[in-house]
């Protein structure tokens, strides 16, 4: 574990587990988490023999809470600040919700031109844009964004227990049985990063539109999205990203929700392992 510091003196904090000699697997966590959502998938790796690297985006976990840059761009720029101090060749990123726009971003304009990536993985991801627009008439409403920012600027501490208590993992479905130390650890995570990153981010997961980041990407990419996402639904994101990727494949999951990676890591980590390996 340690700390990158980026060209505009952010300090990005990172772990980096594993034999330095082995395929690195990176993974870019979701809003307003941290890199402690991807532990499941990580000690997996670990177990495979890869070096697995996952790093807390600006503003989020353990790096500098800065008031600036929460966007695709930056967030992609610290990413290949990691990748190039770490020198990670041959990489698998793996991205999840809005680290899924990240490494989308990474991938087309850094990990690819520098030859550093090999495959990519989107998992419940973001792109290519949910907000409804004229061009994107099937997004989500400015008002639900506008929702979440207006819940985080008056009880940011209740809205991420609502989040995760409920439409997040699917624990507001009926029959379902809620995690309680997952909802606990989910709402550690947010409430160790900065307001200002978590309310500039909404702007950054929903309005940026991704469809030439994935237009650009010539590498491997595997699509994975749980049929009954609440967050970011699957017609607005995994549909639309597999018909913009020239590489891509796609694969759905009935019932499953936005946080499978957690509450289903066994089916995912066999799934992300055969992706990697093939």
């Amino acid at each position: 574990m340690g700390f990158v510091t980026t060209k505009d003196n952010v300090r990005i904090f990172y772990k980096d587990w594993g034999p330095k000699d082995a395929r690195p697997i990176v993974f870019h966590h979701g809003w307003p988490l941290s890199s402690d959502d991807w532990d499941a998938q990580m000690l997996f790796f670990l177990s495979k023999g890869y070096r697995v690297v996952a790093h807390d985006r600006r503003g989020h976990g353990r790096s500098d809470q800065v008031w600036d840059g929460h966007d695709m761009d930056h967030y992609a720029a610290d990413a290949f600040a990691v990748a190039e101090a770490l020198d990670l060749k041959d990489a698998v990123h793996i991205g999840h919700s809005t680290g899924g726009g990240e490494v989308a971003r990474y991938v087309a304009q850094y990990g690819q031109p520098a030859g550093r990536v090999a495959k990519a993985v989107l998992v419940s991801a973001v792109p290519p844009l949910m907000l409804k627009t004229e061009t994107n008439p099937e997004g989500l409403p400015m008002e639900v964004f506008d929702g979440f920012r207006a819940a985080l600027a008056a009880n940011r501490a209740q809205f991420f227990r609502d989040v995760p208590a409920g439409p997040f993992y699917g624990f507001n479905r009926d029959g379902a049985e809620p995690q309680e130390g997952v909802i606990q650890n989910w709402w550690r995570q947010g409430m160790t990063g900065g307001a200002k990153a978590h309310y500039d981010g909404i702007k950054a997961f929903s309005e940026t539109d991704q469809s030439a980041d994935l237009k650009a990407i010539t590498v491997p990419v595997l699509v994975l999205h749980g049929e009954d996402d609440q967050i970011v639904p699957i017609a607005d994101s995994a549909l639309k990203s597999i018909e913009l990727l020239s590489n891509g494949t796609l694969k759905t999951y009935p019932g499953l929700s936005h946080g499978m990676l957690t509450v289903n890591a066994e089916l995912l980590n066999a799934d992300l392992l055969s992706f990697i390996e093939g």
